[in-house]
């Protein structure tokens, strides 16, 4: 062997696993390292601040959130945009400005988007915000949390370059409803945490029945298949399917739970994170629940 060639090989021994504890380290490895359950300020802290926008997020932060959750969609040119609905009616004054509904984030650009007051249909009382951008919600969550990134609208390769160009792959962990795209995801980017939303109304075409729509080994195993690291569903779950998933190497996540009772049954089940409006009681009740020895 040459000893270019050598030394090539003794450097990419060195660097492998170098990469391997950089990603053990990263903020959103660690969470998922930890034996407690995951206190997740559903699309920031909710309860306290209009939904989606910067004050709610920096109040999720300030709470302690393991991760603050948002969604996002593309504006018209093509900037990710940080709100619930496909259309501005419902968190915004768009409507009230200008006089028309089905208003759609896609039909407008960032600098339109940005004129809206997204804090005004909570009441008067609320100081004015806009509807940020997915780079101006990270630069508030990264700063004291990780971002829960659910994707509503658009490719994957727009996500996975936004986060790259921010060097903020696994600093984050990213989830959607739309398993083609969180495979398509994981192709491009196999090192980021994927979450798996569910259950849905149908899948791959298949209407899904009330019993369909259990968390069960179906959704585990598909999960798996596509590159997730947890799956995130609502209270159908069961401590055997919570069981099933922990044996396969899946977190479970529960949404969206404001009810400390209930709080306190999922995590006796042995959920691993549950996502609320209210973190600030979330954090209450954990510290009041019991959870399974593992």
């Amino acid at each position: 062997m040459k000893p270019s060639i050598a030394l090539s090989a003794v450097a990419a021994s060195l660097l492998i696993p170098a990469q391997q504890s950089a990603a053990a380290e990263s903020p959103a490895e660690r969470l998922m390292a930890l034996q407690r359950p995951l206190v997740i300020a559903h699309r920031g802290y909710s309860a306290a601040a209009p939904e989606n926008t910067l004050p709610a997020f920096q109040l999720g932060v300030t709470t302690g959130s393991d991760l603050v959750e948002l969604d996002y969609h593309h504006s018209k040119d093509d900037v990710l945009t940080v709100l619930h609905d496909s259309t501005l009616d419902r968190t915004t004054d768009a409507t009230k400005r200008w006089g028309r509904t089905n208003l759609h984030v896609s039909q407008f650009t960032t600098a339109e988007l940005q004129t809206l007051n997204a804090s005004s249909w909570r009441g008067s009382n609320q100081p004015p915000a806009t509807i940020p951008t997915l780079d101006q919600a990270l630069d508030v969550i990264q700063s004291g949390s990780v971002t829960l990134i659910e994707r509503k609208a658009g490719p994957a390769s727009a996500c996975v370059q936004l986060l790259r160009s921010r060097k903020l792959i696994n600093e984050v962990v990213v989830q959607a409803f739309d398993w083609e795209y969180l495979e398509e995801y994981h192709r491009l980017e196999p090192t980021q945490i994927l979450g798996a939303l569910g259950p849905w109304g149908s899948y791959r075409g298949q209407k899904l029945s009330d019993a369909d729509k259990d968390l069960s080994a179906r959704w585990i195993n598909e999960a798996r298949r596509i590159g997730a690291r947890a799956i995130v569903w609502n209270r159908q779950v069961s401590a055997a399917a919570v069981q099933d998933a922990h044996t396969k190497g899946i977190q479970v996540w529960v949404y969206t739970i404001d009810d400390p009772a209930l709080m306190k049954s999922l995590i006796a089940m042995g959920v691993d994170g549950i996502i609320t409006n209210n973190p600030g009681l979330a954090w209450k009740t954990c510290a009041e629940a019991s959870r399974p020895k593992p």
